[in-house]
């Protein structure tokens, strides 16, 4: 029987983290747990029912209604609706990292995803996986990018979606993003002191995925299948 193994990206927003870990679980044959798509999910749930995501005792009394699912095909459900496209619209995205900053709901959802990983190897991203939500896992990787070079690549993966936006904003929304992320009270943006840094400012995604790859078969020795 094959070791569960656990591997760990975190970053900041728009860093290319799920796109390399999604890439990366697929060739291990892990699964991807795409933590992000979760707090946005939650988000997206609290603008539909009229709430304020700056409103912290509104927004987290909202926990037992909300129920999430990440599908094999990729899609992200919210109590049975697909809210894969909506979740990245820039309503969500320029208030996503307020919820992410309240404990009740990080403690909600991380126990979500530490049930995840429990039973089988997984490949997980976000902005706490190596320092909070799986301190024990195997390959712990800290993902960056220049704020320009990750504003460019969120705008043309809005622009791929039809999501209307400018540049500007987009690189607004990022170094505002870094700033709530890297302050918040309850587990913030910071590398794990184990953790290995991995900067795809000037690299490719399939450059970025060898590069993954290969910090995970020097870290536990499990190569593509």
């Amino acid at each position: 029987m094959d070791p569960i193994i656990s591997v760990a990206i975190d970053g900041p927003a728009a860093a290319g983290k799920s796109t390399v870990a999604k890439a990366v679980a697929k060739i291990l044959g892990f699964t991807y747990i795409d933590t992000g798509a979760m707090y946005r999910a939650f988000t997206w749930y609290v603008i539909h029912k009229g709430e304020d995501p700056k409103d912290e005792r509104a927004s987290c009394a909202l926990i037992p209604e909300v129920k999430i699912e990440l599908c094999e095909d990729g899609k992200v459900m919210c109590n049975e609706f697909d809210v894969t496209k909506e979740i990245r619209e820039p309503l969500v995205s320029g208030n996503v990292s307020y919820i992410a900053s309240y404990k009740d709901i990080r403690l909600a959802l991380v126990d979500m995803q530490r049930a995840m990983a429990q039973s089988k190897s997984v490949v997980m991203d976000g902005r706490d996986i190596g320092t909070y939500v799986l301190p024990d896992a195997q390959v712990k990787i800290y993902q960056i990018a220049s704020v320009e070079t990750r504003a460019v690549r969120r705008y043309e993966e809005n622009l791929s979606k039809g999501i209307p936006t400018s540049l500007s904003d987009v690189e607004e929304d990022v170094r505002k993003r870094d700033y709530i992320d890297s302050h918040r009270d309850f587990a913030p943006l910071r590398p794990a002191p184990d953790s290995v840094f991995l900067d795809t400012s000037f690299l490719t995604i399939e450059e970025s995925v060898d590069s993954v790859l290969r910090i995970i078969k020097d870290k536990t020795g499990v190569c593509a299948k």
